[in-house]
C-alpha cells in the first residue's frame, strides 16, 4: 500500500512539472505492439522496455500502467484492468534495460490507449519517457454459451418439465 501511494504521489508532482522538462537524458522506453485486438473479458499482455543509453546508472525509477478510454464512453477503472500496475525499478546500468510484462483483462469494450510512464521517486530528477500508446480496441463478446451456463440453462428447465411429468403421472395411477 505504501508504494501504492508513493507512485501515486510520484504521479502528481510529475503533472506539476514545467512543458519545458525533458525526458532524463539517454533514457527511452518503449513497447513490444503498436496495436491490440481482443474481446470483452479476455486476458493478454504485453512488454514494455526501459532502456538506459546514457552514461550513468539510472536509479530509483518507478514504471506505471495506464489505460484511458479514447471514446466518451466508457467510464475506465485501471484497477480492473490490471492487478498491478506500478513497478518499482531496479538500477539499470549504462547500455542495459528491463522489460516488464503487464498483464491485463478486458473488462470494457471500446477503444482504449494504453502506455506506461515512467518517472524518477525523486520528483526533482527529471522526468523518464513514456512509451509509445498501444492502441488496444475490445470487441463485444456475444456468444450464446456465455461463462459455459448453456447446459444449465437447458438442462434445468428440462428437467423439471421431465419431473412435473412423471409427478403428474404418478398421481393417475
Amino acid at each position: 500500500m505504501r508504494r501504492l501511494r508513493t507512485a501515486m504521489a510520484l504521479l502528481a508532482a510529475a503533472a506539476v512539472l514545467p512543458p519545458s522538462a525533458v525526458a532524463a537524458p539517454g533514457l527511452s522506453a518503449s513497447v513490444d505492439r503498436t496495436a491490440i485486438s481482443t474481446q470483452l473479458g479476455r486476458s493478454f499482455e504485453f512488454h514494455s522496455t526501459i532502456t538506459n543509453g546514457g552514461p550513468d546508472t539510472a536509479r530509483g525509477l518507478v514504471a506505471h500502467l495506464s489505460v484511458l478510454s479514447l471514446r466518451e464512453d466508457p467510464y475506465v477503472d485501471p484497477e480492473d484492468w490490471a492487478p498491478q500496475r506500478v513497478v518499482f525499478l531496479d538500477p539499470i546500468a549504462p547500455g542495459g534495460s528491463r522489460t516488464l510484462r503487464w498483464r491485463m483483462t478486458a473488462v470494457n469494450a471500446g477503444t482504449f490507449g494504453v502506455y506506461v510512464t515512467v518517472l524518477a521517486q525523486d520528483p526533482r530528477d527529471r522526468p523518464a519517457p513514456n512509451t509509445p500508446t498501444v492502441d488496444l480496441r475490445v470487441a463485444q463478446r456475444r456468444t450464446l454459451n456465455s461463462g459455459g451456463i448453456l447446459p444449465i440453462a437447458l438442462a434445468v428447465p428440462g428437467l423439471l418439465g421431465a419431473l412435473t411429468v412423471a409427478v403428474r403421472l404418478r398421481r393417475r395411477e
